[in-house]
């Protein structure tokens, strides 16, 4: 009995000594930064004079000063703008690529290269490639006779624009999840659904589509928690404008607290987007729950 209870002892060690690294990291770099964002956001302080409890004021002052109800709304149109699309697109392609072909794995390469690129160097790709007047859009729209409007100055163009370079760069990076959820259904239920007379557009909506929901619930909660998250690309392509244009969340957070030194509104709107995202992401789940098939009967 005593030999049992020490080699338990032992192996319960060996365990918390084997996730000791990992629950350091999670407490360190993401359970205390949640704390002290939480508790800054209570305070009025510019990093030189001491800080000040102000409760819930913050909270009141960016919605009613920092423009938050418009950055919240730039930030949900750019999610609608990049969420759907790219999503089709993904699935489109990983069904053209689970088709056996002789240069298959070769597009399946390229398609996933744009992810290996750093956002920063391709929102400056593509901020040239924009350009208004050396841009290589608007130089093939006047070969064909047509004016390309000034893209990232344009209000009506330039949150299209940022949402289109965040699709071509994780387009591919999603078409890989469709495509092993592709492989993973059975040939056979394709096959036995053919021989009772179900065409293709048939198969796709009662097998496919059922049977990639967990795929499709993970690509989702992942892309809606990057897109709520975008700040890189809209630095640097447009830098928040023309004047508010392109201004989402993650840019506002970012002028409040590094160039105005508000750290308490900085982190009041840091925990509203968490707040937000959170949300979403319940619902989603709690949408899929009841609707995904994991295992094939």
């Amino acid at each position: 009995m005593a030999t049992d209870t020490g080699n338990r002892r032992r192996q319960r060690l060996a365990a918390y000594g084997l996730l000791a690294p990992s629950l350091f990291g999670v407490t360190v770099f993401l359970a205390v930064p949640i704390i002290l964002v939480i508790a800054f956001s209570f305070l009025r302080w510019n990093l030189l004079n001491a800080p000040e409890f102000v409760g819930l004021a913050n909270y009141v002052d960016v919605f009613r000063y920092e423009g938050a109800g418009h950055a919240l709304w730039i930030t949900v149109l750019y999610v609608l703008l990049n969420i759907p699309l790219q999503t089709a697109l993904a699935l489109g392609m990983a069904m053209l690529m689970n088709r056996t072909g002789r240069f298959t794995s070769v597009v399946r390469v390229l398609c996933v290269l744009p992810y290996l690129a750093t956002p920063v160097a391709m929102a400056v790709v593509w901020q040239w490639i924009f350009d208004p007047t050396n841009g290589m859009v608007n130089t093939l729209l006047s070969a064909v006779g047509i004016t390309g409007p000034d893209w990232l100055n344009s209000n009506m163009w330039a949150l299209p624009v940022v949402a289109f370079a965040n699709i071509w760069q994780y387009v591919g990076y999603n078409m890989l999840f469709f495509l092993a959820g592709l492989q993973a259904i059975p040939a056979q239920v394709y096959e036995a659904s053919s021989i009772d007379g179900a065409s293709r557009f048939r198969q796709f909506l009662h097998i496919t589509l059922p049977l990639l929901r967990p795929t499709l619930l993970f690509v989702l909660v992942t892309g809606v928690i990057g897109s709520f998250q975008v700040f890189d690309t809209v630095y640097v392509m447009t830098k928040g404008g023309p004047g508010k244009a392109t201004t989402v969340m993650n840019q506002l957070i970012y002028t409040s607290g590094f160039q105005g030194f508000r750290i308490g509104a900085a982190s009041a709107l840091s925990v509203i987007l968490f707040l937000i995202i959170l949300a979403v992401t319940i619902a989603q789940f709690t949408y899929f729950r009841k609707r995904t098939v994991y295992e094939m009967v």
